[in-house]
């Protein structure tokens, strides 16, 4: 049986679910695309190919392998999606949730199914159906669950709001001894400069109390606030907005010590180097065409 037990986002990774490029299918149409980033690749051609996306994957289970991380992957689903494992579920404490996504992505649930079966069935959850939550926006800092979401009545016009608010009061209920703590985010259908899609689009820890920001994901400015003066102004690194757009807050954390970041991150990369922090530097840029990258894309299941 798997033991489950997430607590944070940086302490030492022991087991993670880590998606696969592989059997991608064909380029999506244009009504198909989920966010305003993979339409802005489609319109101009760029999306990207499998071809390219499979050893940008490789090279980070990799790096699992040079840890002694131990990695299960997705079970293939010919011609479908399944990189972005984090959508589809998340480990808080010894707990599993499968995420309620978008319909059409339903399958890729199924394809970690034997992955969820070596989980105790009392561990595994799943909230109704009207509670809408992704593993994206659900960020864990040991007594405090962050979770990102979009408060506003115009919830249902987004295809990138992701996360509601009776979601939120139901991770609450189920966590009664943790400071549940919402934050109201910046949704763009049609501006992928301005499309916080998941909280960490926006925001993540790293290293040891220490976090990255970017301040226009946020609606309220005293939610972004209250991030900065939690980590304090002097441990965060601030993003600019290309820098969000190209998800430098969506690197992953193997420990408070070590990272795997996207090689051309060189500014993020840096400051990590100079909080003494290891940075596995990866080319991932492909993938992120998709608005999602490396925290987008793994599943953690332990964590020491």
């Amino acid at each position: 049986m798997l033991k489950l037990n997430v607590k944070n986002e940086t302490s030492r990774l022991k087991a993670v679910v880590l998606g696969t490029a592989e059997s991608n299918g064909p380029t999506p149409s244009l009504e198909d695309a989920y966010d305003p980033k993979s339409a802005l690749h489609i319109k101009e051609g760029t999306y990207p190919l499998e071809k390219d996306m499979v050893p940008e994957m490789e090279a980070v289970a990799t790096i699992f392998k040079k840890y002694d991380v131990e990695v299960y992957r997705p079970k293939l689903i010919k011609d479908m999606n399944q990189i972005f494992t984090r959508d589809i579920g998340f480990v808080i404490d010894d707990k599993f949730f499968k995420a309620n996504i978008l319909p059409d992505r339903e399958e890729e649930i199924d394809a970690i199914e034997h992955i969820i079966k070596q989980v105790a069935p009392t561990h595994v959850f799943r909230l109704p159906e009207e509670a809408h939550i992704e593993g994206g926006d659900v960020m864990l800092a040991d007594d405090h669950i962050f979770i990102g979401t979009y408060r506003g009545a115009d919830y249902p016009d987004y295809i990138i709001a992701r996360t509601n608010m009776l979601a939120v009061g139901m991770i609450q209920e189920l966590f009664p001894n943790k400071k549940v703590m919402s934050f109201d985010l910046r949704k763009s259908n049609t501006d992928p400069y301005s499309n916080a899609l998941h909280l960490d689009c926006c925001f993540q820890p790293v290293g040891d109390g220490k976090a990255i920001l970017h301040k226009n994901g946020f609606l309220q400015e005293k939610e972004y606030n209250w991030l900065l003066n939690h980590y304090g102004k002097e441990n965060v690194f601030e993003i600019s907005s290309q820098e969000m757009f190209n998800m430098n807050s969506n690197i992953f954390s193997i420990s408070p010590e070590v990272v795997i970041s996207e090689r051309n991150f060189t500014r993020l990369n840096t400051w990590l180097r100079d909080q003494n922090i290891t940075v596995e530097e990866v080319a991932y840029a492909e993938i992120a065409k998709q608005e999602g990258l490396l925290r987008c894309s793994t599943l953690p299941l332990i964590r020491e």
